[in-house]
């Protein structure tokens, strides 16, 4: 095994990873498996490998607490990265400094259960609805950690039947519920201070977990770093882009596209299709990177980016971006990073989002080999 320039926790999971190959614990762990039902696959078992922990070693949290601005702030930075969700009026703010440690959270928001995950090795913030149908029924699942790794990426599994579930495509890949997929929630990553601002009813994850744990530290220093290679992954590194740059993945009428995060910040806005479907994309500098600096508080600026159907009651509108905000070209319109005009004859309206990921390139790459990388050009030019 090659062991990348980053350091901390995980260069101490690369030994555990190699140890417990050598001593043959991969096998002894089955024993905490008993309830899976190993003969449903969608995938080659051999892909599947130990991250160091064991089920539940990164424990999720079941009974999440939230708390106000006021009591947040004195313990989460304003450019600190959060994933927010809001379904149906009601905003809550998942900070990565916690996540980072835990990697799931399982929620209900009104009467919608979700659980919204991190995987640090993938840069993968994602949230799911956490009802699935089969055999008939509506499943409400909750999920945990199984400890391993496919692909680099966090592989879950639910409490009610012990299936294995890719993280980063939210499907069951062992187990009774095999080839079961979670239904995807629009939750950009973004700032502490632009959840605060777009959303001044919402709630944050408090650090009451039930856990004792570093938040605000990242275990994963230096891991974004562009010239790494990614950890635990077997496959080949698509050579088209570094496997560590940010891409934003969008998907329609069964095409993939993905726009690199260099590009996206030169730019500052993007207008395409993908598909049949018209989108926009907005990128905002003042959101830290998780996976830099020990502090995450203090890592460097990767911004916030976010995706969205260019259209209000039947006016197809560009934008262009504007000090802090966004512009549309056809009423002068101001609006923000989560979509919403704050200013202008659209005062008040909201773009509809687009599910998208905020990914490394090698990730997205891995399981999705025939994406379309965007690349900017005259069309794109304003």
């Amino acid at each position: 095994m090659r062991l990348q320039t980053f350091s901390g926790d995980l260069l101490i999971a690369a030994v555990l990873t190699v140890t417990c190959a050598a001593t043959g614990c991969a096998q002894q762990s089955l024993n905490e498996w008993q309830r899976t039902d190993f003969t449903k696959s969608s995938v080659d078992l051999d892909e599947i490998m130990s991250g160091g922990p064991p089920k539940d070693g990164i424990p999720p949290i079941d009974k999440p607490l939230f708390v106000s601005f006021d009591e947040a702030d004195s313990w989460l930075a304003a450019v600190e990265p959060v994933i927010g969700l809001d379904i149906d009026g009601e905003a809550r703010a998942y900070p990565l400094q916690i996540l980072t440690w835990h990697e799931i959270v399982n929620d209900i928001i009104g009467d919608t259960p979700v659980s919204v995950t991190f995987c640090p090795l993938c840069n993968a913030a994602i949230a799911f609805d956490r009802r699935v149908e089969h055999d008939g029924k509506t499943l409400v699942l909750d999920f945990g950690t199984t400890g391993k790794l496919r692909k680099s990426d966090l592989v879950m599994y639910d409490r009610q039947t012990e299936s294995w579930w890719q993280q980063f495509t939210g499907e069951a890949i062992v187990g009774e519920l095999t080839g079961t997929e979670l239904t995807l929630l629009a939750a950009p990553l973004i700032s502490y201070k632009q959840f605060k601002e777009n959303y001044p009813g919402g709630k944050v994850l408090s650090r009451e977990t039930g856990f004792q744990r570093s938040y605000g530290r990242n275990p994963y220093q230096g891991y974004d770093d562009i010239s790494n290679n990614p950890f635990l992954f077997k496959d080949s590194v698509d050579p088209r882009l570094p496997a560590m740059e940010r891409v934003i993945n969008v998907s329609f009428d069964g095409q993939d596209t993905i726009y690199p995060l260099s590009v996206i910040q030169r730019e500052g806005v993007i207008h395409d299709k993908v598909g049949n479907q018209d989108i926009v994309i907005f990128h905002l500098s003042g959101t830290a990177s998780a996976l830099d600096k020990a502090s995450i508080a203090d890592s460097r600026d990767v911004g916030s980016t976010t995706v969205f159907r260019p259209e209000v009651d039947g006016t197809r509108l560009t934008f262009k971006r504007v000090g802090s905000g966004f512009v549309d070209d056809q009423t002068g319109s101001r609006w923000n990073i989560t979509g919403r005009a704050i200013a202008g004859p659209f005062k008040g309206k909201q773009l509809e989002p687009v599910i998208h990921g905020n990914h490394f390139a090698f990730a997205w790459l891995a399981f999705n080999p025939n994406s379309i990388i965007y690349r900017q050009s005259e069309r794109t030019k304003r």
